[in-house]
């Protein structure tokens, strides 16, 4: 039933996108995650490395996002990572699985100029993947508003409670709607 990406209910353009990838049928932790993210559901996603969470995650997100036009400084979608690398990663595979969507991504991590990332956040962005500290940052400057997402993911976690992200990620999602859906994922939790 499931062994594919349009029977868990992806779209056209990111069911062709995937094929044209080398995508061919989606991993246990996509299986599990895409469907309830798809349906409006809260998610606990956990998976090895290299199962293909970010994809269980992005997928869903990039469909839900994808047809609204966004407002600038308000993102419809926040991804939190714990390192700039692993935001870079998860941009960029927005990107790629999204090309035919038009939607737009930002990464908002320490260490790039800030400057920057104001003029993509002005522009307006469907997707956020930021760093707690960085997306903190922007909270507080007024650059970021998140009264307007429909979703927040947590990827990797455990490891960002591990390096001490608990209370910016509390005062992150104390700026988020109530009714906003949330998932989390982890290779361990």
């Amino acid at each position: 039933m499931s062994d594919t990406f349009e029977a868990l209910g992806l779209g056209t353009e990111l069911v062709t996108e995937l094929a044209s990838l080398g995508y061919e049928e989606p991993t246990p932790i996509q299986k599990a995650a895409i469907p309830p993210l798809l349906a409006g559901r809260d998610l606990l996603g956990q998976a090895a490395t290299g199962t293909g969470k970010t994809a269980a995650f992005a997928l869903p997100i990039l469909q839900l996002v994808g047809g609204i036009k966004p407002e600038p400084l308000k993102p419809l979608a926040l991804v939190l990572v714990p390192t700039r690398e692993l935001a870079v990663q998860v941009c960029e595979a927005c990107h790629r699985y999204g090309k035919g969507l038009g939607i737009a991504v930002a990464p908002i991590y320490g260490g790039q100029e800030f400057h920057r990332q104001v003029v993509a956040l002005r522009r307006g962005v469907h997707v956020v993947v930021a760093t707690p500290g960085r997306a903190l940052d922007h909270m507080r400057r007024g650059t970021l508003d998140l009264s307007g997402l429909r979703i927040v993911a947590l990827d990797e976690a455990d490891e960002m409670l591990d390096m001490g992200f608990a209370e910016d990620l509390e005062l992150i999602l104390e700026g988020t709607p109530e009714t906003r859906q949330t998932a989390l994922f982890s290779a361990t939790l």
